[in-house]
Parts: C-alpha cells; structure tokens; sequence
C-alpha cells in the first residue's frame, strides 16, 4: 500500500465535565493538538451547542483534527487524520491529558491506496479495503 495519510479515530471517558462544555478551552487544546504534532494550522471553526456541548474542527494543512464533547457523560469523540510524516498519536495523548480523560478507545486507520489498484478504471466494492486496528487502554496513563 501506498500510504497517504494516517487517521485516528478516539474515544474518550471520564473527561472534565465543565471543560467539554468551554468552547475556548476546547478550541485552545484542538488548536494545540495540532501544533505538538508539528502541523501547519490554516483555519478553525468550533460551535457551542445550547444546552450543553462543543463540536469544531481545526485545518491543517496536512489534513485537520475535529472534536465533539457530550459534558453532562464526560465523553468526547476526536479525529485526527495527518498526511505525511506527521503523528497523529502525538496529538491523541496530548488530548486525552489535556482534557482530563480518566479512559479512552482509539482506532487507527491507514490511509492510501493498495499497490494492486487500476487508477484507471471505475473503483469496485473488490477493491475497498480496510485496515484498522483497535486498542482499548485503561486508565489513561500519567503524562511522561
């Protein structure tokens, strides 16, 4: 396979309930996520939901980071999805302190495209390929 870009898709548990419900402090930790992973920030946008709740997304040049809160469970829901040799991983530990997450569940999945793809033909089911691995950690560990 070709690697284009690599995606994480996170879950976190037992976050800081007043936090998830801050639209700065979320937008602030986002924006920071991206910059520990080294990426180039081109724009942002977040949205603070009545009565309760953030969503928003941070581009970056090499893809972008979005977040969605749920305060009154302490859960949130984050991907970050990086081209090139950017680590998503980075930023995903970074978040899961940031945001206070006792736990989380997190899906990493390989972007690109298989050596064996005719780019020059209509893409068939036959060709969609997955490749996904999952790792459940708990608790979050103390950061290093």
């Amino acid at each position: 396979m070709k690697t284009i870009g690599r995606h994480l898709i996170a879950e976190f548990y037992g976050c800081n309930s007043e936090l998830l419900d801050d639209v700065d402090a979320i937008r602030s930790r986002l924006r920071t996520a991206a910059e520990v992973i080294g990426a180039r920030i081109v724009g942002d946008t977040f949205h603070h939901f009545s009565p309760q709740g953030v969503s928003g997304s941070v581009v970056i040049a090499e893809s972008h980071l979005s977040i969605h809160t749920w305060p009154e469970t302490g859960y949130v829901a984050v991907d970050i999805y990086t081209c090139g040799g950017l680590d998503p991983r980075v930023g995903f530990e970074y978040l899961g302190h940031a945001l206070g997450a006792k736990s989380y569940r997190v899906q990493e999945i390989i972007r690109g495209l298989p050596e064996d793809i005719d780019t020059d033909r209509p893409l068939l089911p036959e060709d969609v390929r997955i490749l996904a691995r999952e790792v459940t950690v708990t608790p979050l560990a103390p950061p290093s």
